[in-house]
């Protein structure tokens, strides 16, 4: 099957019940490029392509969470909280129900991976902190996964991953 950037060609194009040969695509697609045109790509065709890429990343690494003790949810919430210390705040970050976190929480403290402390501003809440092995499970994790997305990413030009970077950047920014 022919591909452009690990995407099937034929992937990239809607015919309908036209039966097109890869080929035929990959020249369209190309004289599409060198016209400097933009080919039209669907929104939630590309969402797929980014959920499959972040799938496969994370089932490559999933080996080595496991040897480090961790689920990948685990792992997520792991690899947050240094940034985000309250379990509400947490939970917002990473786009999950609170109680979920909470169960997290309970089997990461269970584990030896963090601690909950009383919040020293506001003695009514709990913060979240990273024991020393937390830090190192964390660590661990974080060199496994950009392993992973580096074996991937290597496919594809420097300056290609600094668009990219760019791309990514941009769609995290806040809708106005």
């Amino acid at each position: 099957m022919l591909e452009r950037h690990g995407v099937p060609v034929r992937d990239l194009f809607d015919f309908g019940r036209v039966e097109i040969s890869a080929s035929t695509i990959s020249n369209i697609y190309e004289i599409v490029l060198l016209w400097g045109g933009v080919v039209s790509v669907d929104a939630a065709q590309l969402w797929t392509l980014n959920h499959r890429l972040l799938t496969v990343v994370l089932d490559g690494c999933v080996g080595d969470l496991a040897e480090l003790g961790l689920e990948a949810k685990e792992f997520f919430v792991l690899a947050e909280v240094a940034a985000s210390p309250y379990p509400a705040e947490l939970a917002a970050k990473l786009i999950i129900p609170k109680a979920s976190v909470t169960g997290y929480v309970r089997s990461l403290v269970a584990k030896g991976f963090m601690r909950r402390e009383i919040d020293d501003a506001d003695l009514r809440r709990h913060r979240l902190v990273l024991t020393a092995e937390g830090e190192a499970a964390r660590d661990r994790a974080l060199a496994a996964l950009a392993r992973e997305f580096d074996r991937r990413l290597s496919r594809i030009p420097a300056r290609d991953r600094m668009e990219l970077q760019r791309i990514l950047l941009a769609l995290l920014e806040p809708s106005e």
